[in-house]
């Protein structure tokens, strides 16, 4: 009987195995015959190895300290230091004048995401199509993004002052002048637009990548068909880039959310009043105060709002990209 069987399921693993080693593994647990795993050999061992490196720096500079200050949101300051107060850093965080303040500008953000996409895309797409000017983007389009914030900031701080070059230049055509930066309405916004400045040359080279994707036939057709340079971006470019758009638009939320503190501690200080605050700046400010355990609950925060908002986009866009 056990001859039987055992010649059985040679003939199956005989007309099953030829060519297709899936198949094979299959019809052995379907049967019953243990699999052989494989030696590690060295050819096996060498990619783990030569990812080690890195997972090593992760786990060790980004992994553990995320989840050390996760743990030390849920301990007290100052004369509770150390001790275990569950939630009650959130609930004062909640509570704080300034924390709301933050997080209302994260809606004040949100809205400058999509001008930045907008300005590299379209610069990108002049580039890539050889309009009029396009080697001028070519050359200069990166040289904000190689500058410090802080001499970024001092450079605007100059420009945007009260009787600065750009109020006098509003003051030339009787248009008046503007407090930029020392309005609550314009001083945040003043910030972001010069951050869009500074840093839309990333978004830029990204998508000059991906336009170096883009089937070059679909064009062509396009402009056969007597497609206009809107038509063609409109049905043809944004399509063919939907997943680099998707990926600057979230790159860009990230950077907007926890880039922004060089200009915000130069341009305005998180003033008037709390009216720039964001949630990086608090953090920086509750450490100031001697608060470092409520100053990494708002960094949990602040993990979270990017998290969410991050999960939301990709989301959106890709059912935005599949009704397209």
């Amino acid at each position: 009987m056990s001859t039987d069987t055992t010649s059985t399921r040679s003939l199956v693993l005989e007309n099953k195995a030829p060519g297709r080693g899936r198949t094979a593994r299959r019809v052995r647990a379907d049967l019953g015959v243990p699999l052989r795993k494989k030696p590690w050999t060295s050819e096996r061992i060498a990619p783990y190895l030569m990812v080690l490196p890195v997972i090593l720096i992760l786990v060790a500079f980004r992994l553990y300290p995320l989840l050390l200050g996760v743990n030390y949101s849920f301990t007290g300051d100052r004369e509770l230091n150390g001790q275990f107060v569950g939630l009650d850093n959130y609930f004062t965080l909640l509570g704080d004048a300034r924390f709301q303040a933050s997080a209302r500008n994260v809606l004040v953000v949100l809205l400058f995401v999509p001008i930045e996409v907008f300005v590299a895309g379209i610069l990108a797409t002049f580039v890539f199509l050889k309009i009029p000017g396009h080697r001028f983007y070519r050359s200069v389009y990166f040289l904000p993004v190689v500058l410090s914030p802080i001499i970024i900031g001092a450079i605007f701080n100059i420009l945007l002052a009260a009787n600065g070059p750009i109020n006098n230049a509003l003051g030339a055509v009787n248009i008046p002048g503007v407090d930029w930066l020392g309005l609550p309405n314009t001083a945040l916004p003043s910030v972001l637009v010069v951050h869009i400045w500074a840093t839309f040359g990333m978004a830029f080279t990204i998508f000059l990548a991906g336009f170096a994707t883009l089937d070059a036939e679909l064009l062509d057709a396009a402009k056969i068909d007597g497609a206009n340079l809107w038509q063609q971006i409109v049905h043809v470019i944004i399509p063919s880039l939907s997943q680099t758009i998707q990926f600057v638009f979230v790159t860009t939320t990230i950077g907007m959310l926890t880039g922004l503190f060089g200009l915000l501690y130069t341009m305005t200080a998180g003033g008037p009043g709390a009216a720039s605050y964001l949630p990086e700046f608090l953090i920086w400010k509750l450490n100031g105060e001697a608060r470092p355990a409520l100053a990494s609950a708002a960094s949990v925060f602040l993990l979270l709002i990017v998290l969410v908002i991050g999960l939301i986009q990709i989301r959106v866009l890709r059912r935005a990209t599949k009704e397209a």
